[in-house]
């Protein structure tokens, strides 16, 4: 149950619109960040994304995105390593929630994931919004936004893998997991690897 019930001027509740990020800590691939403002018809079972099994996500993932308002944006790799992985993340979640709040009526409250918002570190950013540490686990809108930008992200890099199938992305999705480095080492870095980062930047000079 949400512990947040903000509220406007004339005593109306504000639309509560949850975000979340996924992606932060690969190798490889794009930070995602999601936005999502819950229906009337709440989907059951809600919780942070990394909690549920992957068919239960799957099965959420689909019935957020058919009862809920949502919208996803994509920062890719030549953008984390040109503004930095932090950065990066503030612009994923103010683009995705400036997309949801054009789509919406009325004045929205933003509840993020972590313990910062993009509040005077993105200047596109003009909504009210809190910042809750294991908000994924406590507000449905953030567990909500939590499973879309995983299973997005996920997505992208299974359909990656395809592309370069030597990393094992459709089994780590980009994280430097064991099979992944022996890969990175003896192929090295592809388009979709984030230069910036240390091992991938070491493989570089390999």
């Amino acid at each position: 149950m949400s512990l947040i019930t903000p509220k406007i001027g004339n005593g109306a509740r504000e639309k509560i619109i949850g975000v979340d990020e996924a992606g932060r800590g690969p190798l490889a691939g794009p930070v995602v960040a999601a936005a999502v403002m819950l229906g009337s018809d709440v989907p059951k079972g809600l919780d942070d994304s990394k909690k549920l099994s992957a068919k239960r996500r799957a099965v959420l993932d689909q019935e957020i995105r058919e009862s809920c308002e949502w919208a996803v944006a994509v920062v890719g790799p030549e953008e984390i390593d040109r503004i930095n992985i932090f950065m990066a993340t503030m612009e994923a979640m103010t683009r995705c929630v400036a997309d949801l709040s054009a789509r919406t009526a009325g004045e929205c409250f933003i509840l993020i994931d972590g313990n910062m918002t993009p509040q005077g570190r993105c200047h596109q950013w003009r909504w009210p919004a809190r910042a809750i540490v294991g908000g994924d686990g406590i507000e449905p809108a953030i567990s909500a936004a939590s499973i879309i930008a995983k299973e997005w992200r996920d997505r992208l890099m299974i359909e990656a893998a395809e592309i370069h199938p030597h990393y094992g992305w459709d089994r780590n999705k980009g994280y430097g997991t064991a099979e992944h480095m022996r890969a990175l080492k003896e192929f090295g870095p592809t388009p979709l690897h984030r230069q910036s980062f240390a091992p991938v930047a070491q493989a570089n000079l390999l």
